[in-house]
């Protein structure tokens, strides 16, 4: 059996792959990804990163956008928000947004990874999961780079902010808000 097919038979569908990873298995990476590549058998997600699709009857599936992230960082740290969750709160985002932002330790860039746009952000401190008192403060923190009008939105949200949990909410402030974010929630739950 050649090199080759040793190596496509270690790739799973639906993982991602970092040329690093890759390398274990073979001792002429390059040439046999650059082969691989070419035969549809992993597809460049990035500089040095690679996916393997799942098949469906539809065609190729990319791989999950959080494995992909996940690969990118080489970390599991990190929180992925879609300001299209705005729209879950009902203060009046109606936009829908092609580019999801990720909260992390390592990185800040703006790029594209298999196909799909991340706003690679970096923060020191995040949650581990998306809670509606993050999310509002979280839209608080970024109205500006909203699409819908920023007072319309800012004042639907403060009317928000007063009908959710006030412990909680004043806890996220306090842990992930701006300082502006942090003057509107005081002054909203005094």
């Amino acid at each position: 059996m050649s090199a080759l097919s040793e190596l496509k038979q270690k790739l799973r569908q639906g993982r991602v792959y970092r040329r690093s990873d890759l390398a274990r298995w073979s001792k002429a990476v390059d040439r046999h990804v650059s082969k691989l590549v070419e035969e549809g058998v992993l597809v460049k997600a990035s500089g040095g990163l690679y996916m393997t699709p799942s098949k469906s009857r539809f065609g190729d599936v990319p791989a999950n956008p959080a494995k992909l992230v996940a690969k990118f960082l080489n970390d599991d740290r990190f929180l992925m928000v879609n300001p299209n969750a705005y729209n879950s709160l009902g203060v009046g985002t109606t936009q829908l947004y092609n580019e999801v932002v990720v909260y992390n330790h390592k990185r800040h860039e703006h790029c594209e990874l298999g196909g799909l746009k991340f706003d690679f952000r970096r923060k020191m401190d995040f949650p581990k999961t998306v809670t509606p008192e993050f999310l509002l403060v979280d839209l608080f923190n970024n109205v500006k780079h909203l699409a819908e009008n920023h007072e319309d939105v800012l004042r639907r949200a403060k009317d928000r902010a007063v009908d959710m949990n006030a412990k909680a909410l004043r806890k996220a402030a306090d842990k992930y808000g701006k300082i502006g974010t942090k003057k509107i929630i005081e002054s909203l739950l005094v």
